[in-house]
């Protein structure tokens, strides 16, 4: 169990990575901020000043790299590091520098999990377990892979269960005037299934302690956008995706954070053997953010290509809003479907997930 130094320490290091490249656009940096005022329930960790001093650059690895004494604490701190660096899918120079000099800071504190990372695999071979490759390779993994509109994730919505449908889409112009919607090759009641689906999914990871369970919730998001603008005709691209995710006020790297931000500060984040979140009496350390954020994004993603990618920013804005605090009220109730899904997950199993196997 890391001690308040410690995680103060690991959440400086995150921070630092988010920053590496120092290339974050102004959105961007917004939501990092906003993330660090929504954890700042802990004064201790004072997490809003720790961000003040790493945008000021007030501080640096030489600085918070002592403070990690426990081994725990040196690799929980250098894999979020990595995911903070892997969680928009690519990994600039500056954050291969960033990460190989915190490698090096760590030493032989390290685990054989430090030992190798996509920045530095030359100079290590990294085994087929290794955390690093097994980030990156989340990160990256095809928005393709699996089967074109089949399900890559499993079946964990009852055959009886209705899945809701948010009336605020149905109120967005889908099309300019005289120009008809697009019919997809799934049915309304078809693609409103498989959006619950996909977010109880997500929800479940949400409830793992991992570090990878949580970095694998962006690709699989990405990937379900993929495949409701495939539903439509549409193959999109791995930056399209990006762009609305950023539109709909969704950041990556803002988004690992905070996920990891809540487990770390309630002492579930870290390797397996600490059960699923809840386990459940912790389950509000779980913002349930990705049961929501996936619900929302399914929908007006729907909304959005079914209407030929005709909606303005504000409206994808507002719509993704509305349906995110539907999100937040479904949450509880299939809250026992994501549990149970949890009891079934590993990382091989989310991994083979994100790979479409």
């Amino acid at each position: 169990m890391l001690n308040t130094d410690e995680i103060r320490a690991t959440l400086t290091v995150c921070l630092l990575a988010a920053y590496a490249d120092g290339d974050k656009h102004d959105r961007e940096r917004e939501q990092i901020r906003e993330v660090a005022q929504g954890l700042a329930q802990d004064a201790q960790v004072n997490l809003p000043g720790r961000y003040q001093d790493v945008l000021m650059r007030r501080v640096t690895l030489a600085d918070v790299l002592p403070r990690l004494q426990s081994e725990e604490a040196r690799q929980l701190a250098y894999e979020m590091a990595v995911c903070v660096c892997d969680a928009d899918g690519q990994t600039s120079e500056p954050e291969r520098a960033f990460l190989a000099q915190l490698r090096q800071g760590l030493g032989g504190g390290a685990s054989a999990a430090v030992q190798a990372t996509p920045a530095t695999a030359q100079a290590a071979p990294a085994g087929p377990a290794d955390f690093a490759e097994q980030a990156h390779g989340l990160a990256t993994a095809p928005l393709q892979a699996g089967p074109a509109l089949g399900v890559a994730l499993p079946e964990v919505l009852p055959a009886t269960l209705p899945a809701p449908h948010p009336a605020v889409v149905d109120a967005l112009p889908t099309t300019p005037a005289g120009k008809p919607k697009l019919t997809g090759k799934l049915g309304a009641e078809e693609m409103d299934r498989k959006i619950l689906n996909a977010a109880i999914v997500n929800g479940a990871i949400e409830l793992l302690p991992e570090n990878l369970s949580t970095l694998a919730i962006i690709p699989l998001q990405m990937r379900l956008v993929y495949q409701v603008g495939q539903n439509y005709g549409f193959e999109l691209d791995a930056g399209h995706i990006k762009d609305l995710l950023a539109t709909l006020g969704v950041g990556l790297t803002s988004q690992y954070l905070e996920q990891a931000g809540r487990k770390l500060l309630g002492g579930l984040l870290g390797r397996a053997g600490k059960g699923i979140l809840g386990g459940l009496g912790k389950q509000a350390v779980s913002s349930g953010m990705s049961f929501a954020s996936t619900y929302a994004l399914g929908h007006v993603a729907n909304q959005y290509y079914a209407g030929g990618r005709e909606l303005s920013t504000q409206m994808l804005r507002d719509a993704y809003a509305h349906v995110m605090r539907d999100g937040r009220d479904l949450q509880a109730r299939y809250l026992p479907q994501m549990q149970e899904t949890a009891r079934g997950l590993d990382t091989a199993k989310i991994l083979a997930m994100v790979r479409g196997r």
